[in-house]
């Protein structure tokens, strides 16, 4: 009986995660989110959805050149997970190098508008993904590439929760609340052993430059405005993404 408990908890877990970090239309009760914080060990498993469409658009596209299925990667990957972490990327950039002072930085990155660092980091944030992505799918390693920095790309968002305070006291990342050491290292395992299948000895390179700029940008959040949003936490995955896939062209090419 215990054992079924478990698994339910461990499936509810996985809902929970595709809920927050998709718009997979799962309808839950209320009362599942309260293991939001508990739940985040199965973010690099949500990883998985936007990881597998993109692939599939990929490789369908393939025969239009990479070019182009790099696109259609990139555009099934917004489509399901909303741009949620296109936007935080673009609410950091603007709030970070926006304003003067803690106050008016986490004001600008609230502001649903969007400036001009907001635009120059998605421009370079796309044209970065696209041009690995282009690099991955022409020698033919972009589905597995796709499939394991999803995962790794996550993990470090329970870790920067576990690690930084809530910089304000309202919002999704403190509704969800904050992660404990052993479930955000539950995540960094998860995600580990998963890219590790997609990607082999490769996932530790990856792993490595992932870690290394999701530390460089919790130093910087813990300076700008002295902790973490979850507009902190999409960055992350975004920048982190960007620097698997680049770790990965460089490897493969």
């Amino acid at each position: 009986m215990q054992e079924n408990d478990k698994t339910g908890i461990q499936l509810r877990d996985v809902a929970v995660a595709l809920s927050l970090l998709t718009r997979v239309p799962l309808r839950l009760p209320d009362a599942a989110f309260a293991r939001g914080a508990a739940a985040s060990w199965a973010w690099p498993l949500a990883g998985l959805v936007p990881g597998t469409l993109a692939a599939l658009a990929g490789q369908l596209c393939l025969g239009a050149g990479a070019g182009f299925a790099a696109v259609m990667a990139l555009a099934a990957s917004v489509i399901v997970t909303g741009a949620m972490h296109e936007d935080g990327l673009a609410d950091v950039a603007d709030g970070f190098w926006g304003g003067w002072d803690r106050a008016r930085r986490l004001e600008i990155m609230k502001d649903s508008r969007i400036g001009a660092y907001g635009v120059m980091a998605l421009i370079l944030g796309f044209a970065a993904r696209w041009s690995a992505l282009s690099v991955l799918l022409a020698s033919g390693g972009g589905a597995w590439a796709l499939l394991g920095v999803a995962m790794l790309s996550r993990a470090g968002m329970p870790a920067l929760m576990c690690w930084l305070p809530n910089a304000r006291a309202n919002g999704l990342s403190q509704s969800t609340g904050r992660p404990s050491a052993p479930v955000a290292g539950l995540a960094v395992a998860v995600a580990l052993i998963g890219a590790g299948l997609c990607l082999g000895v490769s996932v530790l390179p990856v792993a490595v430059m992932i870690a290394a700029v999701v530390l460089c940008l919790g130093l910087i959040a813990r300076a700008k405005i002295g902790g973490q949003t979850g507009d902190v936490l999409g960055a992350s995955q975004q920048l982190a993404e960007i620097a698997g896939l680049g770790v990965l062209a460089a490897l493969w090419a």
